[in-house]
């Protein structure tokens, strides 16, 4: 039991440095995903694995593989896709106007080789190069254009930049520009106050629309209305007419009587006076000049008349 004890802990304490051992003289290689390694033996690159896993490189290279550790290197390459944002990069509008501009891209390595040889810093080369295509492009632009236009721009801006990063060993994503945004601050406040301005103008000329439609609506209601009430006031002699004809031809006193109340009606609406008399009282009226004469004769006139029905 001791001896089976003992055996145990020494592989606990071997095997651990047995694998450190192998990894160091580069008998085998952990490729993790989206990673790719590059082997190279006297300066030259030897060749690259890029499957996931546990890798043996001497399957690869053969026996030159072991002479790697010592004279040679092996290099490790991140192949994931990567996302950068360049923040307010300065851009003149056509107008003079100085602009500050966002782009973000994508970018992802797909030539492990041209990334570590071709370019001594291609992660700060893409970056000039996306930077410098984006001024060029939208430097001396009309203002609306580089706020309304920028999903063409941005496409352009890939284009421009795609070639060069393709022998950098780099594939270029999505280039967007993000923000378009201006960096005067007074020029911010007075577009916001000719906005404010604006949107005031708009509103009241909206609410001065509203009214004079509401008014017009109006008008029309009341000349329809009156127009209505004009027919119906001048149908109506026409109606009573008729009505008073069939009296007539029925029973002639029904008539007589109905002009006798509609007579008396009139004469009460009037808010005329009346002096009502008896039949054989003497009367004196003293009349005065002018129109007050004519005006005691006619009330005189229907008092008597009154007074004898």
């Amino acid at each position: 039991m001791i001896w089976l004890g003992a055996g145990f802990i020494v592989g606990l304490l071997i095997i651990p440095l047995g694998l450190g051992l192998a990894r160091v003289f580069g008998l085998y290689s952990c490729v993790k995903e989206c990673e790719t390694h590059v082997f190279t033996l006297f300066g030259k690159v030897v060749g690259t694995i890029d499957k996931p896993g546990l890798q043996f490189p001497i399957r690869y290279f053969g026996p030159r593989a072991l002479l790697i550790p010592f004279f040679g290197k092996k290099y490790v390459v991140s192949t994931a896709l990567r996302q950068h944002y360049l923040r307010s990069q300065m851009v003149n509008s056509e107008e003079g106007t100085p602009m500050g501009v966002g782009i973000w891209y994508e970018m992802q390595v797909k030539d492990p080789v041209s990334y570590l040889f071709i370019n001594a810093n291609p992660d700060g080369s893409l970056q000039a190069n996306v930077t410098s295509s984006t001024i060029s492009t939208l430097s001396n632009l009309e203002m609306e254009t580089m706020l309304e236009d920028r999903h063409s721009l941005s496409r352009t801006v890939r284009q421009a930049v795609s070639p060069l990063s393709e022998k950098w060993g780099y594939q270029l994503g999505s280039v967007y520009i993000r923000k378009v945004a201006f960096t005067d601050v007074l020029m911010v406040q007075n577009i916001t106050e000719k906005v404010v301005k604006r949107l005031v103008q708009v509103t009241s000329a909206m609410k001065q629309d509203g009214e004079n439609r509401v008014g017009l609506i109006k008008s029309e209601t009341a000349f329809k209305v009156s127009q209505k009430m004009a027919e119906a006031s001048a149908s109506r002699p026409s109606i009573v007419g008729k009505a008073l004809n069939e009296i007539a031809k029925d029973d002639p006193e029904i008539l007589e009587t109905v002009l006798e109340v509609m007579e008396i009606e009139g004469l009460v609406q009037s808010d005329a006076s009346v002096d009502l008399l008896p039949a054989a009282a003497n009367l004196l009226v003293q009349l005065g000049d002018g129109g007050r004469n004519e005006s005691a004769r006619e009330h005189v006139v229907e008092a008597v008349r009154f007074t004898q029905k």
